[in-house]
Order: structure tokens, then C-alpha cells, then sequence
């Protein structure tokens, strides 16, 4: 997901949606356990410090992260 974020954000318009599916990973990031848990910590912590969106997670299902690129 981090590699993606990065690739991804310098192609995106200001204003533009960015729509991120699977951060909660069916509630696995709370007690991160495998490798994939702890990859989608470290990616849930990269867009919560990103300053170049506005941000916010859904809880809904799985979890999903919606960022508008200012």
C-alpha cells in the first residue's frame, strides 16, 4: 500500500479523491501479528502524517481510507 501511496499522490489533481479499501483488515491492525498487519499500520500511519491530504478513515466492512489531495 506505501508504494502505491507513493506513486499514486503526485498523480492525483488537487481535489482529487484517492479511495483506499482494506486499512482495518478485519480489525488486525489493532493487534498487528503477520507482516501484511504490520504493513498496513505503517501505511493507516503514513496518510494519517501526510500533510498533502485531508483524510478519513471509514470503519465500515474491512475499513476504508478516503483522501482528497489539497
Amino acid at each position: 500500500y506505501t508504494n502505491y501511496w507513493d506513486q499514486c499522490l503526485p498523480k492525483v489533481r488537487p481535489g482529487g479523491l484517492i479511495v483506499v479499501d482494506n486499512v482495518l483488515w478485519s480489525a488486525r491492525v489493532l493487534k498487528p501479528q503477520d507482516k501484511s498487519d504490520h504493513a498496513i499500520v505503517e501505511f493507516n500511519q503514513k496518510v494519517a502524517d501526510d500533510s498533502r491530504v485531508e483524510k478519513v478513515m471509514l470503519s465500515v466492512r474491512d475499513g476504508m481510507t478516503l483522501a482528497i489531495k489539497k
